[in-house]
């Protein structure tokens, strides 16, 4: 039920971040809502379905970007990874690591996309990618990571009701 349920909420938040969030850029960069649900999805106790969220949120967003199919899946699924292992490791505090986890997984997709546009002959500025939109990125993913951890929250309770004892 949780995989299938994927598909219209990553639609609908990704419809939310290509018409509202996109046109709110901070320098050059934007918030990125599927990142922040899908760590946020991934950080959930009950949640067994982070992976095919993975997966699909970044079939949706690469269909929608010029960004490389693998790049934004591989990213995603990277961002998914290490959340599952802090999840399990530092379970007491899930919403400090909700923020260092959007941190880092804005650099790492930022950083696997400017590496792979480099490979591909774009010529992009090491220093003017990191200035004016990996870090505006990271600011606003920031701004964003505590109510979207909160409503995600409610989501998998939802998605995946615990057992009432009698």
């Amino acid at each position: 039920m949780a995989i299938l349920a994927g598909i219209p909420i990553l639609g609908i938040i990704l419809m939310l971040q290509l018409g509202i969030i996109s046109q709110l850029p901070l320098l050059q960069g934007t918030a990125d809502l599927i990142l922040l649900v899908l760590v946020a999805w991934a950080l959930q106790d009950q949640v067994i379905s982070a992976w095919e969220w993975g997966i699909l949120g970044g079939v949706m967003v690469s269909l929608v970007t010029a960004t490389p199919f693998y790049v934004v899946i591989f990213s995603y699924l990277l961002v998914i990874l290490i959340a599952r292992m802090a999840r399990r490791r530092i379970w007491q505090m899930p919403l400090l690591v909700m923020l260092i986890l959007t941190f880092l997984g804005t650099l790492v997709f930022h950083l696997v996309s400017i590496v792979v546009f480099q490979i591909m002959g774009s010529n992009l500025p090491l220093r003017e990618s990191l200035t004016l939109v990996t870090l505006p990125s990271a600011l606003l993913n920031l701004l964003l990571a505590f109510p979207v951890y909160t409503i995600v929250a409610d989501l998998a309770k939802w998605l995946y009701p615990t057992e009432l004892e009698v």
